[in-house]
Order: C-alpha cells, then structure tokens, then sequence
C-alpha cells in the first residue's frame, strides 16, 4: 500500500494541474475559437454556427471532440497497463510526462502547422488530464471543467455552514482554491498571448512540469 502525500504537496498539486487548464483559453484566442477540454462549449459554438447555417465550421468544432475521444481512449489503454494501487503514481507520472512533451512539441511546432492539428493535439492533452486525474484528498476532483467544483463549492459552503461541519468548509476552501488557479491559469494566458503568440501553451507545460515534479519528489506516495 502507498502513503498518502502530505497536504501542502497536495494542494500545490492539484492548484497546478488547474492552472494548466489554461490551454482551454489557449486554443481559444490562438487555434480558431474552439476548446480543448471543455467538449460542451465545442457543441454548442457547433450547434450554433450550424443554426446560422455556418456549415463550414463543422470540422473545426468537431475535431478536437474526436481529438478528446482519442485521447481518452489512448489513456484508458495506459490505466488498464498499470491498473494495480502500488503503480499508479507511476502511471500518473508518466501521463504528465507525455502531456508535458506533447504541449512543447505544440509550442515550437505550431506556427509552422494547421490549427486544426494544434487544437487536436492540445484536445488529445486535456482528454489525458481529465481521465487521469480525478481525485484529490480521495475526493471526486476535475482540474478543467469547473461547472462541478462550482457545485460541489456551493454543497459544501451550505452544509458546512448550516450543520457547523468543519470538514465540509475545509473542503469548500480546497475547491476554491482550485477554481481560483483554474482563473489565473486562463488569465496569464490571456496576458501572454499577446508576446509569446502561438508559443503561450508552454505556460500550461511548465504548470504540468511542476505537477510532475511533485509526483517525482514522492514517487510511493498517492495524492
């Protein structure tokens, strides 16, 4: 069995890996108005232009969703490779590793490429966080879509405050803090994208590097 890896480890950890969510904001305002991971907004910015007749915006929507598919499905293959309890900060670590790589080879190989293969592989990215990593503190966790934290936010400020529950305003406070990185990660990008252009995913990479680092610091430990 693994030990669990101190709070402070954890909360850098899970503060990180929403800050990478900036990739969202990423693909956005560089790769032609469409998300990463957040598949919804995809849908819908399709279900729209498809309304107004745009039917030319149907492979730009739809490729980072078969991009998410892909990616899912790519890590699903990994996680039944290591499924057993012992491997799976191994496992994590090297999920990290290859979104890590993927998004530097999207930072210098970007402009020189369609942003229909921009998106897709940064989609391929968010599809690999998302199914990776969704607990934090053995809770249910999602480090880039923030609908559910906003939910779980709003439960856990109620009961923590209608039945004096310290727990529950602790774990208010967590996901606050995780929403809060989540904004400053699109912020930042949002900043940089005017200096570093198509190279501003190396922002998210560096996030993810630091998210790594921390795995690698405790190699037999679970989050």
């Amino acid at each position: 069995m693994t030990e669990r890896m101190v709070l402070s480890d954890k909360l850098l950890y899970g503060g990180l890996l929403a800050a990478a969510g900036g990739f969202d904001s990423y693909t956005y305002l560089v790769h032609g108005e469409v998300f990463a991971g957040l598949q919804t907004g995809n849908l819908i910015l399709l279900g729209t232009h498809l309304g107004q007749m745009k039917w030319g915006v149907l492979l730009q929507h739809m490729t980072p969703v078969l991009a998410f598919m892909v990616g899912t499905i790519l890590t699903r293959m990994l996680q039944h490779r290591f499924k057993a309890e012992d491997s799976i900060n191994k496992r994590q670590r090297i999920v990290l590793g290859i979104e890590v790589l993927v998004l530097t080879i999207v930072a210098v190989v970007s402009p020189y490429v369609s942003d229909l293969l921009s998106s897709a592989l940064v989609s391929m990215v968010a599809a690999a966080q998302l199914q990776e990593f969704r607990q934090l503190k053995g809770t249910p966790f999602t480090s880039l879509m923030m609908t559910g934290n906003v939910r779980t936010l709003a439960e856990s400020l109620y009961d923590g405050v209608s039945k004096k529950n310290p727990l529950a305003i602790a774990k208010a406070w967590e996901i606050f803090r995780i929403m809060v990185s989540f904004t400053l990660g699109a912020v930042v990008v949002g900043l940089m994208v005017a200096w570093l252009g198509e190279h501003t995913i190396i922002i998210s990479a560096l996030c993810l590097l630091g998210t790594l680092t921390i795995l690698q610091l405790n190699p037999q430990k679970s989050i």
